[in-house]
């Protein structure tokens, strides 16, 4: 979940035209990968002209000997882990492609007690967190699709429309999990009209079903902007210590 407000509408205009996939040759499953060696040439901040702030690409990631709400780098001269820098909290990255019907595998890892967020299209949240160990999981764990959120419906009422996972499929804080990912993005008519929402087909949480076929009618809390047909992968990255790697994607017709 993320409260701040960043330049969306640049950030769209910039990323509008990036082609979702490499060439055939390159991906022969139609398959792209976005956590390659040198990684974070394929992602960027909000502002178009952005770098990447923090985050850096190393060999691998581990829980801090003395502080297991920390994440250290491992092997600094590595590639193919993105880490969001020393701190644990630096600014969202946006991946340069965009995207609408994908098929998605994500691999993350967090310290202790953290939180981050991957959203599909910039807009639809699927939360990250150390949620290991809870009986029971709600609309803010790990897995969960993050609600929406508006302060005309007044005050402790603001949040709607979460979506917790089935049930809690988390590891331990320091271990790899992972997100496999069915996503329908929304389809507009000639004129602009929304004919059919988002809707999250599937999300598998390390091996485990957790969602089908939740329909989302606008965009989860902290997602950029109004509704598009495309948009780019996000990941949060100032609530806390989180890794990716593996990061792949390919469209769906």
């Amino acid at each position: 979940m993320n409260k701040r407000v960043f330049p969306f509408r640049a950030l769209f205009l910039a990323l509008a035209l990036s082609p979702l996939a490499a060439s055939a040759a390159d991906n022969p499953n139609g398959w792209q990968n976005l956590t390659p060696k040198n990684a974070l040439k394929h992602w960027r901040q909000a502002d178009p002209k952005g770098g990447t702030a923090e985050w850096m690409e190393v060999g691998d990631a581990r829980l801090a000997a003395d502080n297991h709400r920390v994440l250290d780098a491992v092997n600094d001269a590595g590639s193919g882990v993105i880490l969001n820098g020393p701190k644990g909290r630096t600014k969202d990255i946006f991946s340069k492609a965009t995207h609408g019907d994908i098929e998605a595998h994500i691999e993350f890892m967090v310290a202790e007690h953290s939180n981050s967020g991957i959203y599909f299209q910039g807009r639809y949240e699927v939360q990250v967190l150390d949620s290991y160990g809870k009986d029971q999981v709600a609309e803010h764990d790990c897995g969960a699709i993050y609600q929406r959120w508006d302060p005309a419906r007044g005050k402790g009422k603001e949040g709607f429309a979460g979506h917790p996972p089935r049930v809690n499929a988390s590891r331990k804080a320091g271990e790899w999990q992972t997100f496999d990912v069915i996503f329908r993005a929304p389809k507009f008519d000639k004129d602009g009209n929304k004919t059919r929402n988002a809707k999250f087909v599937k999300v598998v949480h390390n091996g485990t079903v957790i969602h089908e076929n939740v329909e989302l009618n606008g965009p989860t809390r902290g997602g950029m902007g109004q509704e598009a047909a495309k948009g780019p992968i996000r990941l949060q990255g100032d609530h806390g210590p989180v890794a990716y790697r593996n990061i792949r994607i390919r469209s769906l017709k």
